[in-house]
């Protein structure tokens, strides 16, 4: 008979360091297993149609009641459950809460939780720290859609909004570009444009040519990789506008933050790529159309939108999924521009999640946490 008693493993951020949250090759590679899972239909994420981001709890823009938070730019609580199969086989949770104003505090403007559990028992097996391994995933998507979308010749990478996500897309490109020399930034803050050169002198020595554009047009041109990742705007207008006459021909536009693009662009010309069309399907269910003004900027939501209104066709969005099991070429050309809409899944926290926690549990890191011996109640 097996012992009830149920201990879990809690590993704060510097547990989570020595584990090696930050390598980012090796998440890399998580991902492109974790995509093989989703491939196979081997996963499961919440909502009806087992495809959600996660339910999120957005505040009101005038609050009826003393003490209840006001809405504001990326304000938000979020719960994301999922189950991952293939060589993971764990379920489990992120959780977390989001406040631009949080910078004032000198806090990120997110803070993050990771619980892993037992997919039989539901028994906790770990609480992890999450906004490094938050970071490390998410930039890690971007990596696997250079490894498999970009020219193998890519040399020079634009970023707008140089903040984390931008930070760790950038060392996920030169794991799948390794020739990589050049990197030209644009931010709406001196100190987020020092803060970025600064991480790529230190992280990135062999990127010789780090140059400040004044302009999204400066940012990209001559970029074969381009990372968009700002804040989100509150309306379609302010999200960051990318004309087509400014990208190289070939370029890969890696997109995790808001987007603008011209409808006869992606409608006509572009290599419309996605991490997971069902999630994008979801938000169009879960959320009023249009889903691209109505809270979701990404790329993946104009496409539903556009998919509404019976301007695009399913055939002509290419799924990463398919892509690396070889159902569907990446390009039609070498000189086709790709747009990569990154929306963030649960499941890529799990699959990195998991292999940090057997990293820490091989090294003896973290805090064993009790929940029972005996559980008072069967």
């Amino acid at each position: 008979m097996s012992s009830a008693k149920v201990d879990f493993l809690y590993l704060n951020e510097e547990d989570m360091l020595k584990a090696g949250v930050t390598d980012m090759a090796g998440c890399v590679a998580a991902m492109e297993d974790m995509f093989a899972a989703m491939g196979a239909g081997d996963y499961m994420m919440g909502g009806a149609n087992q495809n959600s981001h996660g339910i999120m709890l957005a505040f009101p823009d005038q609050p009826e009641h003393p003490g209840m938070p006001k809405n504001g730019p990326d304000r938000r609580f979020m719960a994301m459950p999922a189950y991952l199969g293939g060589k993971f086989q764990i379920a489990g949770m992120k959780w977390y809460g989001s406040n631009v104003e949080n910078k004032d505090k000198g806090l990120p403007r997110s803070i993050l939780m990771v619980f892993l559990t037992d997919k039989d028992t539901g028994a906790p097996l770990a609480l992890l720290s999450a906004n490094l391994l938050s970071a490390c995933r998410t930039g890690a998507i971007p990596g696997v859609g250079a490894k498999w979308l970009s020219r193998p010749d890519s040399k020079v990478v634009g970023v707008i909004g140089p903040g984390v996500m931008s930070k760790t897309a950038l060392d996920s490109f030169v794991v799948a570009r390794p020739g990589i020399d050049t990197v030209q930034i644009c931010g709406r803050s001196q100190r987020g444009i020092d803060s970025f050169a600064a991480y790529v002198r230190e992280k990135q020595p062999q990127i010789k040519n780090i140059k400040v554009a004044k302009t999204f047009a400066e940012a990209v041109d001559g970029a074969d990789i381009i990372s968009v990742a700002t804040s989100s705007p509150l309306k379609v207008e302010d999200y960051p506008y990318l004309e087509e006459k400014w990208l190289k021909p070939g370029a890969l536009l890696t997109l995790p933050g808001s987007i603008r693009l011209d409808d006869d662009f992606l409608l006509k010309r572009a290599g419309l790529v996605v991490d997971n069309w069902k999630l994008y399907e979801a938000w169009g269910e879960e959320i009023p159309y249009p889903v691209y003004a109505n809270g979701i900027p990404l790329l993946g939501a104009h496409l539903i939108d556009l998919f509404h209104d019976k301007k695009i066709e399913r055939s002509q969005i290419r799924d990463i999924g398919e892509i690396i099991a070889g159902k569907i070429p990446a390009r039609k050309s070498a000189e086709e521009i790709l747009v990569l809409s990154v929306g963030g899944m649960p499941t890529e926290d799990l699959a990195w999640g998991l292999t940090v926690y057997q990293n820490a549990v091989k090294k003896g890191l973290g805090q064993t946490l009790k929940l029972w011996d005996v559980p008072a109640m069967t």
